[in-house]
């Protein structure tokens, strides 16, 4: 590896892939390759076709590395990618989520890998049933990758207002759904889960903006 690479910024990093220093390529698929597996997991519910679109996207992605624009985001890019080949492969659905979230690639360290499974895992669960797969993809960009409204639009080839209601739309259909869930348990006497109880545990990004409304 390049000396110096884990110090770059993605565009930076793509910049010199551009040039020929496959180095540069390779760090940015060791620092996307965990992240572009889960958006793959999440979108079709099985492990290995999670794995064969992650792969897929970075051949792409390694195939037209000259068309990319340092300007824009590297992350908005890759996962524009990953989106169409999810999208592909949808074309020829098995049923989904018949896989439990089985373990992520080894990138990354494994109590980091853990917490990820962990943080809000019920909530994310019932957002993948309940949601269509745009309502769910644009929560996905927006509260698990952190990408901004504008990003997420790019990657949905959506407009910023049109993603705008496409959050508030899954929001308010999420919130609902978490506190009927909620209703149903305090009925039965069971613990509340999704960080309804008023017990320490703390709200993920997503609980957060289901709660708040917020973009």
């Amino acid at each position: 590896m390049t000396d110096g690479n884990e110090t770059m910024t993605d565009e930076q990093l793509a910049q010199r892939a551009q040039g020929g220093d496959w180095a540069s390529f390779d760090e940015l698929v060791h620092r996307f390759e965990a992240r572009i597996y889960r958006f793959a997991f999440n979108c079709c519910g099985h492990e290995t076709d999670a794995r064969e679109i992650a792969q897929e996207t970075f051949v792409t992605a390694y195939l037209q590395i000259k068309r990319f624009d340092p300007a824009r985001s590297m992350a908005t890019w890759l996962f524009t990618i990953a989106r169409r080949k999810c999208i592909d492969r949808s074309r020829r659905a098995r049923p989904l989520f018949t896989d439990e979230m089985p373990e992520l690639p080894d990138t990354d360290d494994p109590s980091v890998l853990l917490a990820r499974r962990e943080a809000g895992a019920d909530i994310w669960r019932v957002a993948r049933r309940l949601l269509p797969d745009l309502q769910f993809q644009a929560l996905w960009l927006r509260y698990d990758e952190d990408l901004t409204v504008l990003e997420t639009a790019q990657v949905l080839r959506r407009t910023q207002m049109h993603v705008k209601v496409i959050l508030f739309r899954a929001r308010a259909k999420l919130a609902r759904e978490v506190e009927r869930i909620a209703e149903v348990e305090r009925a039965s006497s069971r613990p509340v889960a999704l960080g309804t109880s008023t017990a320490t545990k703390p709200e993920t990004h997503l609980e957060a903006a289901v709660a708040k409304r917020a973009l």
